[in-house]
């Protein structure tokens, strides 16, 4: 089967609206070319610029499996923006993310998803434990849910802290004897709810075949991998994250599993 093509879009910042200090790495709403506003989360952010390879894979995983996601964009940055601005934190980032960035659609007026004011279905909840358990996604919790309601639907956003192992060294793809557990599912804000994990883990299965994990990494930039802790060209890096993302679907049943007991020790 060939791969699907997949492309993203590309805007330049034309205006930086304001930053968005409750994000740890310092996002910032800002204007592009195209009329629209971003929330760009930039790649000299003190958390590194594979947090920018997870957003990237992750979010794209989620539109796949039919997921609400904002759009996500490369957003191309001008050396110039980081000169006229009076904050020196704010002028130091924007200069180290000159280049090629990564942006998300403003959903403007966007609420906070709040568990105990809307009630999210089973099958919709479901999945999106099934692929936060697949991508290794700690950060979905009732304290930070990273779940907006924008037009009465539920979107995913954030996902930079998807995909951790990615940071702990250049054997993090390597296959293991056992599949890696995942007992931070137990406080993921949507379990409760998630009471149709097999089916989810048929659908995921379904709609992430290995031509459409091909052609998700492949939108990486060469240029987010060339961390100096790896020796690997921006080809074998990306066969990494397929290799790793293969594995954590050969073992789906194992982590479906550690989530249904997560469950049922909750309801």
């Amino acid at each position: 089967m060939p791969a699907p093509t997949l492309a993203l879009r590309t805007v330049q910042v034309t205006r930086y609206i304001t930053p968005l200090r409750e994000g740890g790495s310092l996002p910032a709403l800002v204007e592009a070319d195209d009329g629209f506003m971003y929330v760009v989360k930039f790649r000299g952010a003190g958390q590194g610029i594979k947090v920018l390879v997870a957003e990237l894979i992750v979010g794209e995983l989620a539109r796949t499996l039919g997921l609400r996601v904002p759009e996500l964009v490369f957003c191309e940055l001008d050396e110039a923006f980081g000169r006229a601005e009076p904050d020196e934190e704010i002028q130091d980032l924007l200069k180290a993310s000159v280049g090629r960035n990564l942006a998300l659609h403003y959903l403007a007026g966007a609420s906070t998803f709040d568990p105990l004011v809307t009630k999210v279905e089973s099958a919709l909840a479901s999945l999106i434990v099934w692929l936060d358990c697949l991508t290794l996604n700690v950060d979905r919790t009732a304290r930070n849910t990273n779940m907006l309601i924008w037009h009465k639907e539920l979107w995913l956003i954030d996902h930079g802290a998807a995909l951790y192992v990615h940071h702990t060294g250049p054997d993090w793809a390597q296959p293991r004897p056992q599949p890696r557990s995942f007992s931070q599912v137990k406080d993921h804000v949507l379990l409760p709810q998630a009471s149709e994990l097999a089916t989810a883990d048929a659908e995921g299965h379904a709609r992430l075949t290995p031509e459409v994990l091909r052609a998700i990494v492949a939108l990486v930039p060469d240029e987010w991998l060339t961390d100096e802790s790896s020796d690997l060209a921006p080809t074998e890096q990306r066969a990494e994250y397929v290799q790793f993302l293969e594995a954590r679907l050969a073992a789906s049943a194992f982590f479906v599993q550690e989530a249904q007991t997560a469950r049922h020790a909750l309801v």
